[in-house]
């Protein structure tokens, strides 16, 4: 009966059969496991925060913060102050109310969208006060998702809802004017 122990004169030498392999072959199998670990964590990273103080509003889906940085809310479209479109002037107000001058925020980056426009601006969700801005604003009805090249990020079905409850309560924009709206593309309004 072979019961894998060794017979006179191998003392000190193992039987090949029951050598286990050595680490050195399991070491390239060890490295792409954790390459691909790497790869996985570096293609879905954490959305980060910062601490903002808002210095001014400029419209109804951009403001400016203490320290020169101008922020556009991400993945939101409201009426154009400098075209006169219908609502523009109300869009401002709504998020002269939410986040008014010296208010507290955290401005949230998307790591599946662009950090910042082609103007320079920080695209950013900005919450205050436990609120999502970018949300509010569209459930308010003073602006619509917008959703650049069909990018959708990280609060588009809550976007999506809020546009729902807007638009069947006639809320905003969506009861004072004309709005022409696509998902995929800026809003537009004009007066009824």
């Amino acid at each position: 009966m072979d019961d894998g122990s060794q017979g006179p004169g191998q003392a000190g030498r193992p039987r090949p059969d029951l050598v286990r392999p050595s680490s050195r072959k399991r070491l390239p199998g060890f490295l792409v496991l954790c390459a691909v670990l790497v790869g996985c964590a570096q293609t879905s990273p954490e959305p980060t925060r910062e601490s903002a103080t808002i210095e001014r509003n400029g419209d109804g889906d951009t403001l400016d913060v203490r320290g020169g940085k101008r922020v556009r809310l991400v993945q939101i479209d409201a009426p154009e102050l400098g075209e006169g479109e219908c609502y523009a002037r109300e869009s401002q107000r709504e998020l002269e109310r939410l986040a008014p001058r010296g208010t507290r925020v955290e401005l949230e980056a998307d790591p599946r969208l662009d950090d910042v426009d082609r103007y320079g601006r920080l695209l950013r969700y900005v919450h205050a006060t436990d609120a999502n801005l970018n949300v509010e604003l569209v459930r308010k009805g003073a602006a619509a998702p917008y959703f650049r090249g069909g990018d959708e990020g990280r609060y588009a079905d809550e976007l999506l809802a809020a546009v729902d409850e807007a638009r069947q309560e006639n809320r905003g924009m969506w009861g004072s004017c004309r709005v022409s709206w696509d998902r995929d593309r800026a809003v537009v309004t004009r007066s009824r």
